[in-house]
């Protein structure tokens, strides 16, 4: 593929960097647009001649003029806020950041030069699964306004394609996870509300405990099972849907996943066994909002874009995850 310039917001984050990660190598030039309230500058990559890094919120007459003056050729949108639970409580946070921002963005894009954009969503849009693995032709019901927030901007996607505005992909995935398999991605995740970085933060002492939410689930062990996509894979997904999108001229919806899933106790026990000690928890009640299992199906990822799950063991997850926080102790 032609080298490219492209704009990512939220390219210092947890998933967005590892993307940034990969369009440099294969060539890309890059702005990233970041106000770090969630990312790192452990993630910038300050020495390398095809990056350019400013700290601005992406949404802002400035971070917009900014994006846009560089003329990109696609935009990938990482930045938003993630925590399902936490969007039960105050949804607010998550209609500002998710829905309006994120409109404001979709705007300033259908209105400039550039008119291909990949967006990161979540099978949260899903909700209660009919069926599992879930595919792309699930209901979309979400049952937590994090969900929702996703499947509003899918609509508004829909819309702008349809009226010749943009061509967009439209990336489903649950749990993102895992530091890249070579070592360059160091900046831990703030305020994390994923299990495992939460499980991680425990095991440095940075949390006393871990709470594992409900215990009588219609699962295996009774507690929630998810599904666990190692950030690398996830980084090359999104790279093959811009390709797909340029080359195609149609838009995308996908789901990444590895078509099983785990239950929190099971990654708890590999956890520990990978990092060699007891993690203190205790069991509460359900979190508003959760379903009891959710994992997808990549099958049509397999087969318009060629893509599959290649360091998504959860082992491999787990592994690469410790290495990075027993180097922050």
């Amino acid at each position: 593929m032609n080298k490219m310039k492209i704009g990512v917001t939220g390219g210092a984050g947890y998933i967005g960097s590892h993307v940034v990660l990969s369009l440099l190598e294969q060539g890309h030039q890059v702005i990233v647009i970041d106000d770090l309230s969630s990312g790192s500058m452990k993630n910038v990559f300050s020495d390398e001649s095809s990056y350019t890094f400013i700290q601005e919120d992406f949404s802002s007459e400035k971070g917009l003029k900014t994006l846009f003056d560089f003329l990109p050729d696609v935009v990938f949108h990482f930045a938003a806020q993630k925590a399902a639970g936490v969007s039960m409580q105050h949804p607010e946070h998550f209609s500002k950041h998710n829905i309006r921002s994120t409109l404001k963005l979709i705007e300033a894009l259908s209105q400039s030069e550039c008119g291909n954009f990949i967006f990161s969503s979540s099978a949260a849009v899903y909700g209660k699964p009919e069926y599992l693995p879930l595919d792309e032709e699930h209901p979309l019901r979400p049952l937590n306004y994090y969900g929702f927030t996703k499947q509003c901007i899918e609509e508004n996607l829909k819309w702008f394609s349809r009226l010749g505005k943009m061509r967009f992909a439209s990336l489903r995935y649950f749990n993102a996870a895992g530091y890249n398999i070579n070592n360059q991605i160091q900046g831990i995740e703030k305020d994390a509300n994923n299990l495992l970085p939460v499980i991680m933060e425990t095991a440095i002492g940075k949390r006393p405990i871990l709470d594992i939410f409900g215990t009588d689930y219609d699962t295996k062990d009774g507690t929630c099972l998810r599904d666990y996509i190692h950030t690398d894979d996830l980084a090359k997904a999104h790279l093959l849907s811009m390709e797909y999108i340029l080359k195609e001229g149609k838009d995308l919806f996908v789901n990444l996943g590895g078509a099983k899933g785990a239950s929190v106790l099971e990654v708890l026990q590999l956890a520990e066994e990978v990092i060699g000690k007891k993690i203190p928890h205790r069991f509460v009640g359900r979190r508003e909002g959760d379903p009891p299992a959710l994992f997808a199906s990549s099958e049509k990822a397999y087969k318009i874009l060629g893509w599959k799950a290649e360091h998504s063991s959860l082992k491999e997850v787990i592994e690469s995850t410790w290495k990075v926080y027993f180097a922050s102790l």
